[in-house]
C-alpha cells in the first residue's frame, strides 16, 4: 500500500473478528480493535502488541448509536482517516436445536434483538464512516454474512439469524447500489463453519481461514467488485 490504512473492526475481542485483525495488521494496516468491552478488547490486543502489531483498542457496543458516533470520533481523531470496516460483530440466540429455533416458537424479541446487532449495528457503522471515506475518496467496507443467509438454499432452524443475515446482505447490495461505481467498494462474505464460541467446536475450519476473504475483500484494490456475496474469495449465489 502506498499509504498506512486504518480499518476498524467490531467485535473484534475474540473469534474471527481477532483473526481478521491480526491478518490485516500483520499487512502492514493500523487494525482498530472494536470491543463492547474495552478491557476484553486491550486483553486480546496484548499479544498482537508484543508480536509488534498496531492494534489500538475502542470501546465499541454496535447496538448504541452514541457508542458508535464515539468509536469512529475516536479512530478518526487519532488517525485521521478510516479506509475500512469490517462488520464482525454478530449474535446468535436462536441456536441450532433450541426450542426456539423455528418460525412457530421463536419469540418476537428475541428476533428484534437479533436485528439490533446483526443488521440495524452494522447500518449504523456504515452510516457513520461514508462521510469519512467520502472525503478521503476511499473506502472498503466488508459485511461477514453468512451461509445460512443463502435463499436459494435456505432451510429450517435459528429463524431469526437467517433473517438478519439475509438483510444484511440486502443491506450490502442497496448500499453498493447507491455507491455505484467509484472509490468506495462494500461486499459480504460467508466465512463458513468456523471453530469459534459462536460455531462450536466441531467446526472445521479455523479462525485464520474463517477471517481470510475478509481481508482480501478489505484490501481490494481499485478495480476489485463491489455488491458482492464471496466465500473463499469466490462469488458465490445469493
Amino acid at each position: 500500500m502506498a499509504q498506512t490504512r486504518v480499518a476498524l473492526v467490531t467485535g473484534a475481542n475474540r473469534g474471527i473478528g481477532l483473526a481478521i485483525v491480526r491478518q490485516l495488521a500483520r499487512l502492514g494496516v493500523i487494525a482498530v480493535m472494536g470491543s463492547r468491552s474495552k478491557a476484553s478488547g486491550l486483553k486480546a490486543a496484548a499479544p498482537l502488541q508484543a508480536e509488534g502489531l498496531i492494534t489500538p483498542v475502542v470501546a465499541l457496543d454496535v447496538t448504541d448509536e452514541a457508542s458508535v458516533r464515539a468509536a469512529v470520533a475516536e479512530v478518526l481523531g487519532e488517525f485521521g482517516r478510516i479506509d475500512v470496516l469490517v462488520n464482525n460483530a454478530a449474535i446468535l440466540l436462536d441456536m441450532p436445536g433450541a426450542p426456539a429455533s423455528n418460525v412457530r416458537a421463536v419469540p418476537p424479541a428475541l428476533v428484534r434483538e437479533t436485528y439490533e446487532t446483526n443488521v440495524i449495528g452494522a447500518l449504523m457503522m456504515i452510516q457513520a464512516v461514508l462521510p469519512i471515506m467520502r472525503e478521503q475518496a476511499y473506502g472498503r467496507i466488508v459485511n461477514l454474512s453468512s451461509a445460512a443467509a443463502q435463499l436459494h438454499s435456505m432451510e429450517a432452524g435459528y429463524p431469526a439469524y437467517r433473517m438478519s443475515k439475509t438483510a444484511l446482505n440486502a443491506l450490502t447490495v442497496t448500499a453498493a447500489a447507491e455507491l455505484g461505481a467509484g472509490p468506495i467498494l462494500i461486499n459480504s462474505m460467508c466465512p463458513g463453519w468456523v471453530n469459534t464460541k459462536m460455531g462450536g467446536p466441531a467446526a472445521p475450519r479455523t479462525v485464520e481461514q474463517g477471517a481470510d476473504t475478509a481481508v482480501w475483500l478489505a484490501t481490494l484494490p481499485p478495480d476489485g467488485p463491489t455488491g458482492g456475496f464471496f466465500h473463499d474469495k469466490q462469488p458465490v449465489d445469493w
